[in-house]
């Protein structure tokens, strides 16, 4: 997601990767606990501090979470971060998280780490890591993160998508994800291919998340509505959807202060008017990376804190107030 992490996930890689039993199933997710898709910041228990995800739910009434990040351990097999098992810390916040009646969606790939898609041959492989991930917790929907070298190749691209279909297919009301990255005005043609490829196949993924950042901007909260009017047409084009489903079809997934990039920086008031334009156009998802840096510093590092004027869990307090 961003390339703050990628000397924290570096030494996480470095650690090895652990050969993982199949984990028991976790409890799903509770019957009270609504879609968690439309409003779920980024959490990330790798770096950063990450917060207690109770507390945060009761002090600004977020009730879901998209947990980061689940790559290969070398060979197709699914972990946190490539070295930790799916039946440890991160299932342990899983069932914090669902015992506060919420829910979550893990996210699979990020900007650094070997992705699955690697490692798994093909489209039915990849499938199969994804459905390990489901069924270890009884999920609801997954949030695939393509960027970086599994984003710039049609080869990885093509298998995530192929492969999304699959586990749609194998698990009916499954809600699916796909993250990417953006320009100022929209989908480059990498995005674009995705599109192609999944209206090809009849891939239905749900909704198609663009992260507006380290993009350059000057105006985040104008360029990232630019951006999203440039997905919601390039979604039209693709599978022919109006615009109020192109909409519904499209997601924003910013970032809080200050990003990777010098100068650019999304502070409250231009991350409250892209919640406003989400809400106005109901879009399918509006979230940020990420919860760990919902802080002000005192000192701390970017992995801990937005670099900004802030209060604890202000771009959180946002994104609940977008939940439905």
């Amino acid at each position: 997601m961003s390339k703050i992490r990628t000397s924290l996930l570096a030494a996480a890689a470095a650690a090895g990767a652990l050969a993982l039993a199949a984990p028991p199933a976790l409890s799903a997710a509770t019957p009270e606990a609504q879609s968690p898709i439309a409003a779920s910041p980024y959490l990330y228990n790798g770096w950063g501090e990450p917060p207690s995800p109770s507390e945060v739910m009761s002090a600004t009434g977020i009730t879901s979470f998209t947990l980061s990040f689940i790559n290969s351990d070398g060979t197709c097999n699914p972990a946190w971060d490539g070295t930790r098992p799916l039946d440890g810390q991160d299932a342990a916040t899983i069932e914090e998280i669902r015992a506060a009646g919420g829910d979550v969606v893990p996210s699979i790939g990020g900007y650094s780490g070997t992705k699955l898609s690697t490692p798994c041959a093909d489209a039915q492989a990849l499938a199969g890591a994804y459905q390990e991930v489901i069924d270890a917790y009884g999920l609801k929907a997954i949030d695939v993160d393509v960027e970086a070298d599994e984003f710039n190749s049609k080869a990885s691209r093509d298998e995530v998508v192929e492969a999304l279909k699959i586990v749609e297919e194998n698990n009916p009301g499954l809600l699916t994800v796909v993250t990417f990255p953006t320009t100022t005005t929209g989908p480059n043609a990498n995005g674009e291919d995705m599109f192609a490829k999944a209206a090809e196949i009849g891939a239905d993924v749900d909704v198609w998340t663009q992260m507006p950042f380290d993009f350059n901007g000057t105006d985040m909260a104008q360029d990232t509505i630019n951006a999203t009017e440039g997905l919601k047409e390039a979604l039209k084009s693709a599978f022919g959807y109006s615009d109020a489903e192109a909409y519904a079809r499209s997601g924003i997934s910013s970032m809080n202060g200050k990003t990777d990039v010098e100068g650019e920086l999304v502070d409250q008031a231009a991350f409250q008017q892209m919640a406003d334009y989400a809400e106005q156009n109901a879009l399918g998802r509006f979230t940020f990376w990420s919860v760990n840096r919902d802080r002000p510093c005192n000192g701390g590092d970017p992995s801990t804190c937005s670099g900004i004027d802030q209060q604890p869990w202000d771009f959180t307090e946002i994104v609940a107030g977008f939940q439905s």
